[in-house]
């Protein structure tokens, strides 16, 4: 009997569809996989920005979980944002326990404004709980600089944090480079770190990790809403399809980079679009 290979989202929903369990569900799905979610919070939410939130109960959130894990083989698992301290210890928990072969946490902690949407409280039991327990962590620049508590404004920056986070227990980390200038060589530039095999210890030293540069174009459009929850749920479609990392990651930079340029002349709503994320949708693999 041939099997789906499920894809887990733990994370909140966006009324409007573009990003959170939304953009998700879609990406699994158009990358060939089978989604299953678990929602923290409810949003209402447009193109234009977030006017409420309604946090998920911790006990329906257990449940949403426990149920999905009970009864589903799980390949993967991505984490979107988590908005307090016990949340994510409960998240840390649940995946202690089931133990999924490769879990993608994107760090959500940072609007588009600048502002800090995440307890300073819940961010450090991200970095206790959750780093050890997941294969990658995708943060954005904004969003590095504040787990480290420095600006970035360099790709020798990047590189320098990714090792730092590693240092934090992160067993890779994709810094998005995405608001640094353009390069002499592509618009925007995304570093992936990987701890070193030969070297399992935190040391923060760069002969301790293993850096891989992917370079884009780039896009002009106003269509980006959701292309972080979009990534981070593309690799962790392609780790369940059993792609290594770095091939993940690069497959997964070209799903999103499509969907972009294929949102270009999309309207919706009078703000920030979504991607088009079913430009060319893939069938469900069985294995």
């Amino acid at each position: 009997m041939a099997h789906p290979r499920i894809v887990l989202t733990i994370a909140g929903s966006d009324s409007s569809g573009g990003a959170g369990i939304q953009a998700d569900i879609k990406t699994i799905s158009a990358l060939g996989g089978y989604a299953a979610s678990a929602i923290t919070a409810l949003t209402a939410q447009n193109t234009q920005g977030v006017q409420a939130i309604e946090p998920a109960s911790l006990d329906i959130l257990k449940s949403q979980i426990e149920s999905v894990f009970e009864d589903l083989p799980v390949a993967a698992v991505k984490i979107g944002m988590l908005h307090s301290p016990e949340v994510v210890q409960l998240v840390a928990d649940c995946l202690a326990h089931f133990r999924p072969k490769h879990v993608v946490l994107d760090p959500v902690m940072i609007a588009t404004s600048g502002d800090v949407l995440v307890h300073p409280s819940a961010v450090k039991a991200l970095v206790e709980r959750l780093f050890p327990l997941a294969s990658l962590i995708t943060p954005n620049l904004d969003e590095a600089a504040h787990l480290l508590g420095r600006p970035l404004k360099t790709i020798a920056d990047m590189e320098m944090a990714g090792d730092a986070l590693i240092a934090k227990g992160a067993q890779a980390v994709l810094i998005k480079g995405g608001h640094l200038p353009p390069s002499a060589h592509a618009d925007i530039v995304d570093l992936l770190v990987e701890r070193s095999a030969a070297d399992p210890s935190h040391a923060s030293t760069q002969s301790a990790s293993i850096v891989h540069r992917f370079e884009k174009s780039r896009i002009l459009t106003q269509n980006t809403h959701g292309t972080g929850c979009s990534l981070s749920s593309a690799i962790a479609t392609h780790l369940a399809h059993g792609e290594p990392l770095p091939q993940a990651v690069r497959l997964a930079q070209d799903y999103v980079h499509q969907g972009l340029l294929q949102a270009q002349s999309m309207q919706l709503g009078s703000g920030s679009g979504p991607i088009n994320h079913f430009f060319q949708p893939r069938a469900l693999v069985l294995q």
